[in-house]
């Protein structure tokens, strides 16, 4: 291979292609490299194994490779891999290189047998190997699997692409010998991208796997299909010898004997084999590389140049910099809602957030149950413990202020939950309000480290207020505020009248099939009555449910169902709608369940098991404890809907 120095050429454009990696671009250089193309089930991962001597690729059926794996082969005394995404981390099992290829990709995308072109990067040190580096791409198919999207065979054709129609990219075409060649996928990529066949190594499979009486003699001649770089014929390991763990020696040893034994391929020995294909690719990448080094080179100059002009424009940074100042002003549209970009999709930024405060938030603190006959027996305990050995006539505040401070403390629970989902939505944001400093991946990362903290600190100062709730003015303040807060509510109430809290379609899902089946009609929420109508010019009336007495539940959704459900009931035991004791009514999201249980608050529809007001209706000895009930009567449903 020569000196030293063109020894040191692949390990050089290795480093460059990690950096590149490392930082997400490629700083629009096209660096020299050689990509492996071929349909499913052509042996590209034999051949690449074989290069190894080690099982380290996914096997099994359908698309197996789902990202471009790019592989680097150092020559090197121990035999250990490392991957770029985990740093530090030798790998001296290969089994686990397996697994980890195997979790990296469906990281990326989903056990669904989707496809990335986000590149895994593995380097694999053994005394076994030349200096190679590799990109091995999914293989092409035709026929969707699973919940593969119906255009997977152009998605793959277009990641196939990326690499391919770039001219320092050569191309290791492998064909499976045991089909027309003619119709070889990797040829036909090949001849549309190079069809000088300039770029192109042509690889033949299976050759022992062919039909008696038939050869594959012109093509590894060169004479049929001509490339300019020529064909290698190779014999990989069956799926029984790979079944049976057959080690890869040995099927290099039947490999070569396969070679020096069959007629058609005895004078072509000495130039077929994986050994001999490994060394070729070397050479042809070194080569590659130094033809390419001048323009490359260049490039690199003038990126350089150029960035270094860029970075002096920063040395005078200062926190008012344009750019900082864009991210301020987009986290601040986010969360005020008044972004250039307003995404139809889903909810976003501010409008998460003010969900969680009026749907899920509320939800969570009338979902708190008391148990009553425990309140009784501590009340009771309190006065009496607070007298002493003293007959008081009147109830002493601190009795009141001890139960009301445990009652208080239930709150913290559902305030906690609330914080932590604020604050998981506030960082979500910020990630997405950075995505415009992608190319500044260091100021980013630092941008959002720095935010995030500080989010962070807040978390706990607020998270330290709610542990103060029961703090003595906390109570006093409630105390003091009950009475008038409970008369404007009721005023509230009684000046809403019937007016209309919420609209929108939902599904009536529990009418049985030989009535109609489940149907979707238009809902309309008053304060005092729920109807449906056919469709939303509400002209047609199917039923108007009056809400009191009605409380909710939640549903299981059903295995075939993709809808989210929930129900309403009667607390007295009473058919709700025609001879059904329940009406469960199904959202499409998760999200519309949450903003249609808000909206029933508002109209006194409360959840399942929750006791809004302490009945006194059983027989009390004690005069004293009827009265402190009495107040926490008063107390607790103001307090409830104070902090909604």
């Amino acid at each position: 291979m020569g000196n030293r120095g063109m020894e040191d050429l692949i390990p050089l454009v290795n480093r460059m292609q990690d950096a590149f990696s490392a930082i997400g671009q490629n700083a629009n250089l096209d660096l020299p490299q050689i990509a492996v193309v071929g349909g499913q089930s052509a042996g590209k991962s034999s051949v690449l194994e074989n290069f190894v001597g080690k099982d380290f690729l996914p096997r099994g059926s359908g698309i197996v490779t789902r990202r471009p794996l790019v592989l680097q082969l150092m020559n090197s005394p121990t035999e250990y891999a490392e991957f770029l995404h985990c740093k530090g981390k030798k790998f001296i099992d290969f089994d686990e290189v397996r697994q980890e290829i195997e979790a990296e990709t469906d990281r990326a995308t989903g056990a669904n047998k989707g496809i990335s072109p986000v590149p895994i990067n593995l380097r694999v040190y053994s005394p076994h190997v030349l200096n190679l580096t590799l990109v091995d791409l999914p293989g092409m198919t035709k026929v969707p699997v699973g919940d593969q999207p119906a255009d997977i065979e152009f998605q793959i054709r277009d990641m196939l692409m990326q690499f391919v129609t770039k001219e320092n990219c050569l191309m290791l075409a492998v064909s499976p010998a045991n089909s027309d060649l003619a119709n070889s996928d990797a040829l036909k990529i090949a001849k549309e991208v190079d069809p000088q066949g300039l770029r192109t190594i042509g690889v033949i499979t299976k050759l022992d796997l062919m039909d008696e009486g038939t050869d594959a003699k012109d093509i590894l001649e060169n004479k049929l299909l001509p490339l300019r770089r020529g064909y290698i014929g190779v014999v990989n390991r069956s799926q029984k010898d790979i079944d049976g763990k057959k080690d890869i020696n040995a099927a290099m040893a039947a490999e070569r004997k396969f070679f020096l034994s069959h007629p058609a391929y005895r004078h072509l020995a000495d130039r077929m084999g994986t050994p001999y294909l490994q060394k070729v690719l070397n050479q042809q990448l070194t080569n590659h590389i130094r033809d390419t080094l001048p323009n490359l080179r260049a490039k690199l100059q003038s990126q350089l140049l150029s960035i270094e002009k860029e970075v002096e424009e920063y040395k005078n940074f200062r926190p008012d910099d344009p750019m900082v100042q864009q991210f301020s002003v987009d986290f601040e549209k986010c969360i005020e809602g008044s972004g250039d970009q307003i995404d139809t999709a889903e909810l976003s930024g501010g409008a998460r957030i003010n969900r969680i405060f009026h749907e899920r938030f509320p939800f969570e603190l009338v979902k708190m149950e008391f148990d009553e006959k425990e309140l009784r027996k501590e009340i009771s305990y309190a006065i009496k413990n607070i007298h002493g050995i003293r007959t008081g006539l009147f109830t002493p505040d601190m009795a009141f202020e001890t139960i009301v401070k445990r009652q208080i403390g239930k709150i913290k629970e559902p305030c906690t939950k609330c914080v932590d989902m604020v604050i998981s939505e506030l960082v979500n944001t910020v990630r997405q309000c950075t995505k415009k400093l992608a190319q500044y991946p260091m100021m980013r990362e630092e941008m959002e480290r720095i935010v995030t903290q500080h989010i962070r600190d807040r978390e706990s100062r607020t998270k330290g207020q709610v542990k103060q709730t029961n703090s003595q003015s906390t109570v006093s303040h409630v105390l003091l505020c009950s009475a008038q807060q409970r008369i404007n509510q009721m005023s509230k109430k009684k000046a809403a009248g019937n007016q209309v809290i919420r609209k929108g379609w939902l599904t009536i899902n529990n009418i049985g099939i030989m009535k109609g089946g489940a149907k979707e009609y238009w809902f309309v929420l008053t304060a005092e009555s729920l109807s449906w109508y056919k469709d939303d010019e509400e002209k047609e009336k199917k039923y108007m449910l009056q809400v009191d007495n009605l409380k909710l539940r939640d549903v299981e959704k059903g295995f075939m169902s993709s809808k989210h459900i929930f129900a309403l009931f009667n607390t007295e035991q009473r058919n709700v709608y025609k001879d059904y004791r329940q009406l469960e009514l199904a959202c499409e999201s998760q999200e519309d369940v949450d903003a249609w249980k808000a909206s029933f608050l508002r109209a006194g529809v409360y959840p399942e098991r929750v006791t809004v007001r302490f009945h006194l209706k059983h027989t009390c000895t004690d005069n004293t404890v009827t009265q402190t009930l009495s107040q926490m009567w008063n107390f607790f449903p103001v307090h409830i809907i104070c902090v909604q």
